[in-house]
């Protein structure tokens, strides 16, 4: 074998790797080209994206589809070049048309090798010796193994987004659209009564693994953006923490003992976090800025509206805002190195901020 041969050999394999990993293995962060080539394209759409103005949260909706195209070109084409790397020295001896001379340039060669990995097969060359022979079975295995494994992958990954979706619309239409997980408890809990909140809140909480799952399994599904704020997983993930932090310190902790100390609060609040970090330490969040005394204000302003809208659902509620914004205070800066990444204001996320510049968006 030439050094050609041999490069090309190992480039096949490095893609080989990184197509076992991203889809086989199915591990956030375990991938060697994907994630890299991933994050080029999604700062690629992001930098055009900033073009647009206020049209930039449309632009970005299509970078998940996107990457996901981009990515299976890059396989198809790495593939294809370390394929062309073994076959183009044996152009015209091992590798031959049916008739006529044989053209010895590189473009030849990713023809060649581009039938070769084809299901479909088709084209003039065919080898002509033993070695060549077993590349042409070997490539042509290789691209049916291939085919089959991305179609399934996809399945997967859209699969995984329905899933998602549909959670995030499920706490959305339980905040009555509003975003404010005030509302969703006030909702769960009509005129005080908690008869059944433990049995609602314990059916999110198997949707919620699934999407934490989900996106450790599949890590594309982080780029796949929607222009509405409330499928978004940072404004998800943040209701989620906000309800299990006002039960914990809003509601009276003896007279609810087993609403607080429910397992589902719990899986809730524990799930929502897990969700949280995967995205934070396997994908480009941005550094976080803190707001020091700003942000204290804003957490003491948004429980005592939080209280208030309790009280005005018929709820009993007690005053503890230390506690609450000392809990708030370590899931929160999660939510603010993880939305702003995928083009969310915190005004889309946090929808009881007195700070908000925008309304949240209602369900019609």
């Amino acid at each position: 074998m030439t050094i050609e041969q041999i490069g090309g050999a190992a480039l096949m394999t490095l893609f080989l790797a990184d197509i076992f990993l991203t889809v086989l293995y199915a591990r956030a962060g375990t991938g060697l080209l994907a994630p890299r080539w991933n994050r080029l394209v999604w700062a690629a759409m992001s930098g055009v994206s900033g073009l647009f103005g206020r049209r930039r949260g449309a632009v970005l909706s299509y970078a998940g589809p996107l990457i996901v195209i981009l990515l299976i070109l890059f396989w198809a084409l790495g593939l294809t070049i370390g394929a062309a790397m073994i076959v183009q020295p044996e152009l015209g001896t091992a590798i031959r048309p049916s008739s006529g001379d044989t053209p010895k340039d590189f473009v030849t060669a990713l023809l060649v090798a581009g039938n070769s990995l084809s299901i479909v097969g088709g084209g003039d060359y065919s080898p002509h010796s033993a070695g060549m022979r077993l590349l042409y079975l070997f490539n042509s295995l290789i691209g049916g193994a291939v085919l089959s494994l991305v179609l399934s992958y996809l399945v997967q990954l859209y699969s995984g987004l329905r899933e998602r979706n549909a959670l995030a619309l499920t706490v959305e239409l339980m905040t009555g659209g509003t975003g404010d997980a005030a509302e969703m408890l006030a909702r769960l809990a009509p005129d005080g009564d908690f008869s059944d909140t433990v049995s609602e809140l314990g059916n999110l909480v198997r949707p919620l693994t699934q999407t934490k799952e989900a996106h450790h399994f599949y890590p594309l599904l982080f780029y796949f953006r929607f222009e509405e704020p409330y499928y978004s997983v940072s404004r998800l993930c943040f209701i989620l923490l906000d309800l299990t932090t006002l039960i914990d310190t809003a509601l009276d902790r003896e007279k609810h003992k087993g609403l607080v100390r429910s397992a589902p609060v719990g899986a809730l609040r524990q799930g929502a976090e897990m969700l949280l970090d995967t995205l934070d330490r396997n994908f480009p969040t941005v550094q976080e800025t803190s707001g020091g005394a700003a942000e204290g204000r804003t957490s003491a302003q948004s429980y005592a509206a939080a209280v208030e809208t309790l009280r005005r659902a018929g709820i009993e509620t007690r005053q503890d805002t230390g506690s609450y914004a000392d809990q708030r205070s370590r899931w929160e800066p999660l939510i603010r190195r993880v939305a702003p990444t995928l083009g969310y204001r915190m005004h889309e996320i946090d929808c009881r901020a007195p700070h908000a510049a925008a309304p949240a968006r209602v369900m019609p």
